[in-house]
């Protein structure tokens, strides 16, 4: 997993409320166990029509969506069924991080545990984000893990919650097996202590 420290780009923004995973990556294209390729069928139901062709008018066929690594999204983003393909695909298309003013416990997990980072912000920053990429689409923030801020052109730096062990992880680049492995020498130090206490009868 991708370290995550900082990240300055510019966003994209779908603020459809109530986007669910079946939007963000469709079931037909969960038969692969691969991440490799699914950023093609992200959002695929509103990207292509019926004949494969891309639709010209979705955000994410425009020339201005190219190279952001930020998805500014609607409330309550990643609704529905839980699959670890839809932060997949997200992170296949390009993306490293989504501001949202809410999002999914599930869909927020499946993301934290793949390196995709979900921020969470109030409503009145969520639409001054709106209307800066809608005034200057090349428009950039700057997220600091480690600071837990989002800076706005502007300077001014709003604060977002993260827990610690996932913010941990993140800046470690690691998973939360990554992270067991880590500590494998007190793991073992502890169960040389216990064994040596069950065979003294402490």
């Amino acid at each position: 997993m991708q370290k995550f420290d900082k990240l300055t780009s510019k966003m994209v923004a779908i603020p459809t409320e109530n986007i669910d995973t079946d939007q963000i990556i469709p079931a037909r294209f969960l038969k692969t166990i691969s991440k490799v390729g699914l950023g093609m069928s992200c959002f695929a139901d509103w990207r292509y029509n019926e004949d494969g062709s891309p639709r010209l008018d979705f955000v994410l066929n425009q020339p201005d969506a190219e190279g952001g690594q930020i998805l500014l999204a609607g409330d309550n983003f990643g609704c529905g069924s839980s699959r670890e393909h839809a932060p997949w695909a997200l992170m296949d298309f390009g993306f490293q991080a989504i501001i949202s003013t809410s999002f999914a416990d599930i869909f927020s997990n499946n993301a934290l545990k793949n390196g995709l980072l979900p921020v969470v912000v109030d409503a009145d920053t969520h639409g001054q984000l709106l209307s800066l990429v809608e005034e200057e689409p090349d428009t950039a923030v700057t997220i600091n893990l480690k600071l837990q801020t989002v800076t706005l052109p502007d300077g001014r730096a709003v604060t977002f919650p993260i827990d610690s062990f996932s913010k941990t992880c993140l800046l470690e680049g690691i998973d939360q097996l990554g992270y067991l492995l880590k500590q494998e020498d007190k793991v073992l130090a502890y169960e040389e202590a216990h064994t040596a206490r069950v065979n003294t009868g402490a």
